[in-house]
């Protein structure tokens, strides 16, 4: 897949493309609806299949003051996602202060026609760009056929009754339904990071954990089922999540204990896969509760986990 960043140097072959535009946070089962269709009508007219993104998210941009904010897929991720699908390009835009003032018609015109002179647009059924968000599809469809290109709105995708949305994503993230997460995702919602060192009373009581930081978000404090993807391999296992009140700490942390493993892993990248929220976190009257209770943990994650997680993408 072409990633171009500057929109003054598209290549001669992307010209009558068939294109979607939009941030595609979390490259969800909405989005990859739409990349599909591209795709597919790519192919059957010849042309190439174009996704507009920006980068960063204009969120940031547009509403510094609004924390936290968090990314569902920091933009290496997302990339990786959006070629997965096969599209055969992204036109990555760098989204500023200056460019927010860029109103709808002026994005339509000098980049959507001028430099890709598009054949036909897909667009979400609830996207808005340009300048006051003055651009929708309503609008699309009128700079279409004043232009020549098609104009195509996706409807929504559901999930349990509920549109998946990055916005509706994040929420689930945030209130630990990692389940209703990934159901949305189209994948299990999954945070990458460094091992790194931490209390080691995992260890003093037998159950050894590796302490995860990552750029990104992580769900609500609890306990959760995971798999872990370390060095190629997946292993099962379980993630608290919180301040370890039994003992109390002050600082949230991501503590991840592997079943059946043995090995230092400090200072190694992991990526965490959530499948299932266990319990809340709660504090112990002393340790050996504690024991009893990850002991009941751990058999129930091994029960979740034993069903077919292999074709799991991350």
């Amino acid at each position: 897949m072409k990633i171009i960043r500057d929109v003054d140097n598209v290549p001669e072959d992307l010209t009558g493309a068939i294109v979607t535009i939009g941030n595609f946070d979390g490259v969800h089962r909405g989005h990859r609806e739409i990349f599909r269709k591209i795709v597919r009508e790519a192919e059957e007219i010849h042309k190439k299949s174009v996704v507009v993104t920006f980068d960063p998210h204009p969120q940031k941009v547009i509403h510094p003051e609004r924390r936290p904010f968090f990314l569902l897929t920091p933009l290496n991720e997302k990339l990786d996602l959006i070629s997965s699908c096969g599209v055969d390009a992204v036109l990555l835009i760098t989204f500023s202060t200056e460019f927010a003032e860029v109103t709808a018609g002026e994005f339509v015109e000098n980049i959507l026609w001028k430099k890709l002179r598009l054949s036909k647009l897909f667009v979400g059924y609830d996207y808005v760009f340009g300048k006051g968000k003055g651009g929708n599809a309503d609008f699309l469809r009128a700079s279409g056929r004043r232009l020549g290109f098609q104009v195509e709105e996706i409807d929504v995708v559901k999930t349990e009754g509920m549109i998946a949305s990055s916005t509706n994503i994040r929420l689930s993230i945030l209130a630990g339904n990692v389940m209703l997460a990934s159901e949305m995702l189209g994948r299990p919602y999954s945070v990458s990071g460094i091992v790194v060192k931490g209390y080691r009373r995992g260890t003093d009581i037998g159950y050894p954990t590796a302490n995860i930081k990552s750029a990104k978000v992580i769900p609500a404090t609890g306990v959760y089922a995971i798999i872990a993807e370390l060095e190629g391999v997946r292993h099962q296992g379980v993630i608290n999540i919180g301040n370890n009140p039994t003992f109390g700490n002050e600082e949230i942390s991501a503590e991840v204990h592997l079943l059946d493993f043995e090995g230092d892993i400090y200072g190694k990248d992991i990526t965490i896969l959530f499948i299932d929220r266990l319990r809340d976190e709660r504090k112990f009257k002393d340790p050996a509760e504690l024991v009893r209770q990850i002991k009941k943990d751990i058999e129930k994650a091994r029960k979740i986990l034993s069903s077919d997680t292999e074709d799991m993408a991350p």
